[in-house]
């Protein structure tokens, strides 16, 4: 009855946040139009229905291609560092002897986390920018012509890269230096007795029980294979149409067309196979197949 009562307000959550607004998803299939003083749901039941109309307009895009492209990519690239880096940085640092040491670079990783990406996108213009920017007036200094990087594509798979890395980076870190303190200690002792060096401990003690954790981050991960963080970017090109054959996201593309055009039903039906395509990418992950 207790554990009910505790559970009630998850619950709840999940179905008034969740789980009704999929109701929403009849939008995809109609042309949402908003009639003078009605309520949603009169304008939902009375605009025309157009099948897959929405789907076909942002598939047959012409730069759906590169859309797809981008993404996938970025998001393969956000999830393999994603796991490399915070799990080698929360072996380094649970094999620091100073706790002071060990608390501050935590603090110092976790810290980006908590700023949103308009904030960020200032500390990368504070480098970038044309005119008063760190690295094109260094650039200036030692007679070099400066880079224009919000109008040239080349470095912006890089630079996105280390901004994801920066930001995301100490959340996970801090995640797996929580699954490694719950290790039994004897485990390391047992293995130091036998004569294995840290490497070797780190290989077959801690890497192991780290597995579970690094599996449902994973699962999670690709779950949002074909979702981009939104405000990465939108925010950090600073919406530089320049940059958009290496910036152009779906999130991205949905928001700007619906701001371009209106379409409701467009951008629910963008959404719509973004959430499926992550569906049926965490369901190969979780079910296993079929051994016949």
């Amino acid at each position: 009855m207790e554990l009910g009562a505790l559970g009630f307000p998850t619950f709840l959550w999940f179905v008034l946040f969740s789980y009704l607004p999929m109701f929403g998803l009849i939008i995809a299939f109609k042309q949402y139009k908003i009639f003078p003083r009605q309520s949603f749901l009169y304008n939902l039941f009375h605009s025309e229905f157009v099948g897959f109309k929405n789907f076909s307009f942002f598939i047959h895009n012409n730069a759906f291609a590169m859309l797809l492209r981008n993404t996938l990519l970025y998001n393969i690239v956000f999830i393999i560092l994603g796991i490399v880096i915070p799990v080698a940085l929360a072996v380094m640092i649970n094999e620091l002897y100073s706790k002071r040491a060990s608390k501050t670079y935590q603090t110092l990783m976790f810290f980006p986390h908590f700023l949103s990406w308009v904030v960020a996108s200032y500390f990368v213009m504070a480098f970038l920018d044309p005119t008063s920017g760190m690295i094109p007036a260094l650039q200036k200094s030692m007679g070099i012509k400066p880079t224009n990087f919000y109008h040239d594509t080349t470095y912006w798979p890089l630079i996105l890269t280390l901004c994801s890395m920066w930001k995301n980076t100490g959340y996970s870190t801090v995640l797996y230096l929580s699954a490694i303190t719950g290790i039994d200690r004897t485990q390391y002792e047992a293995a130091s007795v036998d004569g294995a060096t840290k490497w070797q401990q780190v290989i077959h003690v801690t890497l192991p029980h780290l597995k579970p954790m690094i599996v449902i981050l994973l699962i999670m991960n690709v779950g949002k294979i074909f979702n981009a963080d939104f405000g990465l970017f939108w925010s950090v090109p600073m919406n530089s149409a320049p940059l958009f054959p290496a910036t152009q996201v779906v999130d991205t593309y949905v928001y700007r067309a619906y701001t371009s055009t209106r379409n409701v039903g467009m951008s629910t039906a963008a959404g719509f196979l973004q959430n499926l395509v992550g569906f049926i990418c965490i369901m190969k992950c979780v079910i296993p197949p079929d051994s016949s």
